[in-house]
């Protein structure tokens, strides 16, 4: 360690010295150790302030938070005061050298919302035991990673990972509100659910922002760590076996689209997944996550954005309105107004 700084340190002071060094006003030497830098860096396609790592990576996405503010003052139709805050990160990081290329996408969001004369969960005797003025109204992780090796142009066979889970946990006021129950429904939390993908499969991109994903080699971790058996249900987990997760083994499709001009971004992704051997979802029921925002910057800090998620999972069960229970296209869409930046 010592030779190596000594070392170090005797390079360091013999180019202090070099580019120090001058004759009648001129450099010695360092004119030339600058012209050998400028032409080992140079690139025609880049900007002067460039760099050559920045000819294989590419960093796109939208960051913000998004706050509303709903007041009634005598309105007929009623209604409960309420603020709400939800703050959203949509990353996608790309690398491409030769024949090599490598994908990272974050998508996630937390907001909270706070309602003003909202229902208290009380005891027999109505005292307080928890206030729920503050309540969670958006909470996702969607992470994916993925590397691909380009076999012929447009081409790559790939290998992919995802995680799918929430922050926090989860709770149904709907029945609580109505006075139907005394308290909320716990439905999620922490891994519980979370869904983990792992494949092998061909990856066609027909153009820079476009990718096309098949792999007939793929498999789904679901868990629910959560130690209620209601819970676990709900999310498909055979209850009889004891253990926190289930495994599936089957087919998959992803589509991505990432495109950006000027201040308006476009972000979507559609992931598809059906088992083979699952006897309670047979091959062909598919499960669906399509995630959808786009996003457009004015101002240089404000932000417009619309984000929309669907999912449909054959063996997630939820009970509608009229009490009937089986799997259900889920829904939920954002559109706000607040500090955001595109890039």
């Amino acid at each position: 360690m010592k030779r190596f700084l000594l070392v170090f340190t005797c390079l360091m002071a013999s180019i202090m010295m070099v580019n120090a060094t001058e004759i009648g006003g001129s450099p010695i030497l360092s004119s030339n150790v600058n012209q050998l830098f400028k032409k080992k860096n140079a690139d025609p396609n880049l900007p002067k302030d460039s760099t050559n790592w920045q000819k294989y990576w590419k960093l796109t996405g939208v960051l913000g938070l998004n706050l509303t503010q709903t007041s009634f003052t005598n309105w007929a139709a009623g209604g409960q005061n309420n603020a709400n805050g939800v703050l959203f990160i949509n990353l996608n990081l790309a690398y491409q050298k030769g024949l090599h290329s490598w994908e990272a996408h974050l998508n996630t969001e937390l907001g909270m919302m706070y309602t003003m004369g909202a229902r208290d969960v009380v005891d027999d005797e109505g005292n307080v035991l928890r206030k729920t003025c503050w309540r969670k109204s958006s909470d996702k992780i969607d992470f994916s990673t993925k590397y691909g090796f380009e076999f012929q142009k447009t081409w790559f066979v790939t290998a992919m990972a995802s995680f799918k889970s929430q922050y926090a946990r989860g709770l149904d006021y709907n029945k609580f509100d109505k006075g139907e129950l005394e308290e909320p429904i716990y439905v999620s939390d922490w891994l519980s659910p979370s869904y983990s993908d792992f494949s092998v499969g061909i990856d066609w991109k027909p153009k820079s922002f476009v990718s096309l994903y098949l792999s007939p080699v793929a498999g789904r971790i679901t868990t629910c760590t959560v130690p209620d058996n209601m819970m676990r249900h709900s999310y498909g987990i055979d209850t009889t076996t004891g253990k926190p997760y289930k495994a599936d083994f089957g087919l998959t499709f992803k589509a991505e689209v990432n495109y950006t001009y000027k201040n308006l971004t476009v972000m979507s992704s559609l992931v598809l997944f059906t088992p083979y051997t699952n006897k309670k979802q047979p091959f062909g029921n598919f499960d669906v996550d399509w995630d959808f925002a786009i996003s457009y910057q004015f101002l240089k800090v404000l932000n417009v954005s619309l984000m929309t998620s669907l999912k449909y999972y054959d063996q997630v069960v939820i009970t509608d309105k009229k009490g009937n229970v089986g799997p259900r296209v889920q829904f939920k869409e954002v559109l706000g107004l607040g500090i955001g930046y595109s890039f």
